[in-house]
């Protein structure tokens, strides 16, 4: 059965980089593994196929994890990050980005974690932009990013601004092209000439249903979970 469920998750990840160097200049974007709620087995797998990048959705479960697994995986945090809990985050050495830095009393949250946790180097972090303006989503609102982005570089010398990052709205048409992720390129856009020159932010948007769509759409970063791991159980 383990040797099953192995073959399954590596067949899973070489379907998903071929998929991946099919879009033309987007060979090397980044491949995050989404993990939230899998055994600790499942990621082993994936890492000794060659995978990396992690994201995981929910602290403690970050925490357990990065504790367990080999140092020299990057994780990424994608989920939505309570300002108490920055410092528990703050102190995983392994931490490649947060990406759901979703306002400026967040990002002074997390720099001032830093300071306390004594990071080597200042954390990269994603501003998270709703670009579909629901409410039951976290992130700020498009018109807004370049001030939180600005405030970043500004204010906050703990963290290294890296990209942006949405989620965007479930269930888009696939035949058209996704105005959230339309929405995000003209933020990066906006947000570099505001930052001036030298400025390129990644941007982090696209998952399983859609993570090809996202990036001919210009993505760097790609967040796949259930075309690796199958469907996630119920959080408890």
């Amino acid at each position: 059965m383990a040797e099953e469920r192995q073959q399954e998750i590596v067949q899973n990840i070489q379907d998903v980089r071929a998929a991946i160097a099919t879009v033309p200049h987007k060979e090397n974007a980044r491949l995050v593994a989404v993990s939230k709620l899998k055994p600790v087995e499942d990621l082993q797998y994936a890492y000794d196929a060659g995978q990396r990048h992690f994201g995981e959705n929910y602290v403690q479960e970050l925490v357990e994890k990065s504790a367990k697994m080999p140092q020299d995986i990057a994780w990424h945090f994608i989920g939505h990050l309570q300002s108490n809990k920055c410092k528990l985050v703050a102190a995983i050495p392994n931490l490649f980005v947060v990406e759901t830095i979703d306002s400026i009393k967040k990002a002074d949250a997390m720099n001032k974690a830093c300071v306390s946790c004594e990071r080597a180097k200042p954390l990269r972090v994603f501003v998270q932009v709703n670009t579909s303006r629901e409410e039951a989503k976290g992130g700020v609102a498009p018109e807004q990013c370049s001030d939180v982005c600005k405030h970043i570089v500004q204010h906050c010398p703990q963290l290294e601004l890296g990209g942006l990052m949405t989620i965007g709205m479930f269930g888009r048409d696939p035949s058209i092209d996704n105005p959230d992720f339309l929405c995000l390129a003209d933020c990066k856009k906006t947000a570099d000439e505001v930052l001036g020159k030298g400025s390129d932010l990644e941007l982090s948007m696209g998952m399983s249903a859609d993570y090809l769509q996202a990036l001919q759409a210009g993505a760097t970063n790609v967040r796949v979970g259930t075309t690796i791991f199958g469907a996630r159980p119920k959080k408890p």
